[in-house]
């Protein structure tokens, strides 16, 4: 059905490019949308939702990596970053902005597609009927509870949404301001606070944390094996 199709959204100031992509992920299910340049994109995320933005990083104006910092700070949906700069750095610099993946020009459509592929088919969301492995913690967070060591303690709302946040993105750092944004705690010594009690529940040595990990002025950090 139409509806189920994944929206992509190329932003390219070529046009036989954008031309050239439109009708071969077309021609593989998806339904696609058109930008030239930064101007034209926004308006167009102003009034329709992408499941994913396929963005030239050299363009006249506002370049691929600033608007890719200014929509990450907006809204999350994944990047992938075209360029003929292939350099390591250039490559970092996108990453480090928030882009989800980075492809060289000249490239193949289908790496493309299956590049698409991979980050369309991984489900962000938390499936909350399974239990949420974190080393020996197994996380229910149906149930609201943390198992470890044949031990069952409980999480109380504000601690389940910092989970299903950072299980859904292992490895990203959140700030303690946008730990406040997600469980509704304004005040840094009581964020500081709920993190040590998610420690004293999932990690087996809690002052030495191998998996929810404090980033030294950054945040803290989540890690799955």
């Amino acid at each position: 059905m139409e509806n189920n199709k994944n929206h992509i959204l190329i932003v390219d100031d070529d046009d036989r490019i954008r031309g050239l992509l439109k009708d071969y992920l077309s021609e593989n299910n998806y339904i696609v949308s058109t930008a030239e340049n930064a101007d034209e994109a926004k308006k167009k995320l102003e009034y329709i939702k992408f499941d994913i933005i396929i963005l030239d990083v050299m363009m006249p104006g506002q370049n691929g990596y600033e608007l890719t910092k200014e929509i990450k700070k907006q809204i999350k949906i994944p990047i992938i970053l075209l360029t003929a700069k292939g350099e390591v750095e250039n490559r970092i610099k996108g990453l480090e902005l928030g882009a989800d993946d980075y492809i060289g020009k000249p490239f193949e459509p289908k790496e493309l597609l299956l590049r698409i592929k991979n980050i369309v088919n991984k489900d962000p969301k938390i499936d909350l009927k399974s239990k949420n492995k974190v080393g020996s913690a197994e996380i229910d967070l149906n149930k609201m509870t943390v198992n470890l060591n044949n031990r069952s303690k409980k999480i109380n709302n504000s601690e389940k949404k910092v989970l299903i946040e950072m299980l859904a993105n292992p490895g990203k750092t959140y700030s303690r301001e946008e730990i406040g944004k997600i469980s509704g705690i304004s005040q840094e010594r009581s964020i500081d606070v709920m993190i040590t009690r998610l420690r004293q529940k999932i990690e087996m040595n809690p002052k030495n944390p191998k998996y929810l990990q404090t980033i030294r002025g950054s945040g803290y950090v989540l890690w799955i094996e």
